[in-house]
């Protein structure tokens, strides 16, 4: 009778294979959606009410560096995967859109007669960009893909976290969650210490051992739910708690500039790590518990998936319309021309995965290394198998 009851509550989309937490899905597109509005107001033009809203947007990035941190320890809780094969399912996870999406954004620069550095475009494809503290290679290739150089540490480090005693105990993780929480308020505070805010720019926005703090508190919030942690919100409350701090980001700009160190700027990406953890952990209890949260349906977890390269490709197609026609006059042709980015961006970006990304992945997983076998049979009945193995492999 409790399974029958289940099965009736369970939510509408397909739970199998990478959607077994189908909200932390749907929440990637509003991640997502935050950072395109942020382009869209800051380089297109502003729409009242909305520009204010998303003007730091960007935390969009903090969010997808947390997510990131609680997706792989949700996964990888208690497995004994060697770190090859996890590096190499990373590796073929995000390298590929990388590189396509990268030849077209370098090919835009040159059609709109833009030089690219060419150590801008190596550093890309290396994953190092983000650790250098130049404008012209941190974003000289595609200028989102800086989010993916942070991304490839953490991935390189995460084998070794999941290896701290502090991380196996819930006494061990509340400490972590403290210790993080006040980390992140100290990076905030050392701004005070760089005066060149191109520097100060670099070194709390974008180098990787700076962004690591909000990937080790995902890591941190991830196992603590895997292992029955029930966070202090549930997830409509954590939702408001998100819209709240970010509309406290307006008042706030009204009195500190960002060109300051305690303006909204800095703090709109380090201080929301705690708040975007208990989103992130909220939504995925939820799911667990199997409560319906409008975040898990068919359209909405499609879009999470497309949003990797929404991510990606949206900035190619502002720049593209700002270099053939420029900035719009009025407020009505700048909501068309959002309108028109946004439809663009994300047809091209549903073409990218399910011709570019999806089916690169499937099959560099395939010829990577991969799980002995007895394992890899183990795996196939485990409840997170979809998430271990090869994309394809179980029920899709």
């Amino acid at each position: 009778m409790q399974h029958a009851t289940r099965a009736r509550r369970r939510p509408s989309a397909d739970l199998s294979g990478r959607d077994r937490l189908p909200s932390l899905t749907g929440l990637r597109f509003w991640a997502a959606l935050l950072v395109v509005l942020y382009h869209l107001s800051r380089q297109i033009g502003e729409i009242p009410g909305i520009s204010q809203a998303v003007w730091y947007g960007r935390s969009g990035v903090t969010f997808f560096f947390v997510l990131s941190g609680f997706v792989l320890a949700w996964t990888y809780n208690g497995t004994m995967v060697p770190s090859k094969v996890f590096l190499w399912r990373r590796f073929a996870r995000i390298w590929p859109l990388m590189v396509v999406t990268g030849a077209l954004s370098v090919g835009v620069w040159l059609w709109l007669g833009k030089a690219v550095s060419a150590k801008a475009v190596i550093a890309n494809l290396l994953l190092l960009h983000a650790w250098i503290p130049e404008t012209v290679i941190l974003k000289g290739a595609n200028p989102a893909a800086w989010s993916l150089s942070d991304e490839a540490w953490f991935y390189l480090i995460f084998p070794l976290l999941m290896l701290l005693p502090m991380l196996r105990s819930g006494r061990g993780r509340r400490w972590i969650w403290a210790l993080i929480c006040a980390s992140v308020v100290a990076v905030w505070l050392s701004g005070s210490l760089v005066s060149d805010i191109t520097t100060r720019v670099w070194l709390l926005d974008y180098l990787p051992l700076t962004r690591m703090l909000q990937f080790v508190l995902g890591v941190a919030a991830g196992l603590a739910v895997a292992r029955g942690w029930r966070p202090p919100l549930g997830l409509w409350p954590a939702v408001a708690l998100t819209a709240a701090w970010h509309l406290m980001l307006i008042p706030w700009s009204w009195y500190a500039s960002d060109a300051l160190w305690y303006g909204p700027l800095h703090a709109s990406q380090l201080l929301s790590t705690p708040v975007f953890a208990l989103l992130v952990a909220a939504a995925a209890r939820a799911d667990l518990d199997v409560r319906r949260t409008g975040l898990g349906g068919r359209w909405s977890v499609r879009l999470g998936h497309w949003s990797f390269a929404w991510y990606l490709i949206h900035e190619i197609v502002i720049r593209t319309w700002l270099g053939v026609y420029g900035r719009p006059d009025d407020l009505l042709d700048t909501a068309l021309v959002w309108l028109l980015v946004i439809v663009v961006s994300q047809v091209l970006s549903a073409c990218a995965y399910h011709w570019v990304e999806h089916p690169l992945e499937r099959r560099l997983r395939v010829a990577g290394p991969q799980l002995p076998r007895p394992q890899r049979a183990a795996y196939l009945d485990s409840p997170r198998a979809g998430h271990l193995l090869p994309t394809g492999t179980k029920q899709e």
